[in-house]
């Protein structure tokens, strides 16, 4: 007759034993000897992870597909300030008063219309995400100042953000922004990408520009805001195939151009913009919004 404690320990070790085969068949293998714990078995705050092998890559459109996509409005603005007497019709072309700024800004929050970034932009093109009901995206070339000092300051006021297009040589100049007036940008949710080193035409690029006008711009920029630079307008709205090719190259994901025609075969690097004058009222420059990009 087995003794009545080794009768107990003998029930404890082999109850120990099953518990430890039970484990061992809800927990499973990995397939490479690793033991993992099941689903059923896991704490309910534990995330499951998916391997990434068979997370599947996003099928981007073709470039018929994108150009059949709704296109968004998108506003290009350079100066934000006051004409003065005998100032040129040159430049009330490429200018807004601070005022009119401050009333288009009005004049779309009232319309219901939300900004976008060029993120937004690219994910809807390429893949079409949804976007807002009325979506619009204020951009603003070549680095002044008073973008930074009135434009920001005036979007703020309705949780618009805006796409600022830098020419990195201008950076720290007298009348254009500074670098931590672009990384105060960047923080506070705006995008920063790139116009270049010095606004040269693209279609009169050399051999050494793909780095001094594209590359070390890029570099530049993504070294004073922490994030990355991927989107690009040409100088003067300006554009060739070749020059297409070389932010392909450099990694740029979408390039913007002016109120002209979109290539049909790169859509994606031939985004439309349209400047606002100072010569347009407020309801001028809602009509041809509309209008341009129906």
């Amino acid at each position: 007759m087995i003794p009545f404690f080794a009768q107990r320990k003998k029930t404890l070790l082999a109850l120990l034993l099953w518990i430890s085969v039970y484990s061992f068949s809800c927990s499973g293998s990995d397939g490479e000897g690793n033991t993992k714990i099941s689903e059923a078995m896991a704490p309910a705050t534990e995330k499951v992870m998916v391997p990434s092998a068979i997370v599947q890559e996003r099928k981007m459109a073709s470039a018929e597909e994108i150009m059949k996509r709704k296109q968004v409005p998108v506003l290009c603005y350079h100066h934000i300030r006051d004409p003065k007497p005998g100032q040129s019709e040159t430049f009330r072309s490429y200018s807004v008063s601070p005022a009119q700024f401050a009333e288009q800004m009005k004049a779309l929050h009232d319309s219901g219309y939300q900004t976008i970034l060029p993120d937004q932009l690219y994910n809807y093109l390429a893949y079409g995400d949804p976007l807002p009901e009325k979506p619009v995206m204020l951009t603003f070339d070549d680095t002044d100042g008073e973008q930074y000092t009135i434009g920001a300051k005036e979007m703020d006021k309705y949780g618009f953000k805006g796409v600022f297009f830098i020419m990195t040589i201008s950076i720290n100049k007298p009348r254009y922004m500074s670098k931590e007036e672009l990384k105060d940008l960047a923080q506070n949710g705006h995008a920063i990408e790139s116009h270049t080193w010095d606004h040269k035409n693209v279609k009169k690029y050399d051999e050494t520009d793909f780095e001094n006008q594209l590359m070390k711009p890029k570099k530049t920029i993504e070294d004073i805001t922490g994030k990355s630079a991927a989107y690009f307008a040409y100088p003067y709205g300006i554009w060739d195939n070749n020059a297409i090719e070389l932010l392909k190259k450099a990694d740029f994901k979408l390039a913007f151009i002016l109120s002209t025609k979109r290539d049909s075969a790169n859509p994606l690097y031939t985004v439309r913009r349209m400047i606002v004058p100072g010569t347009w009222s407020t309801q001028g420059m809602m009509k041809a919004m509309k209008k341009t990009f129906e």
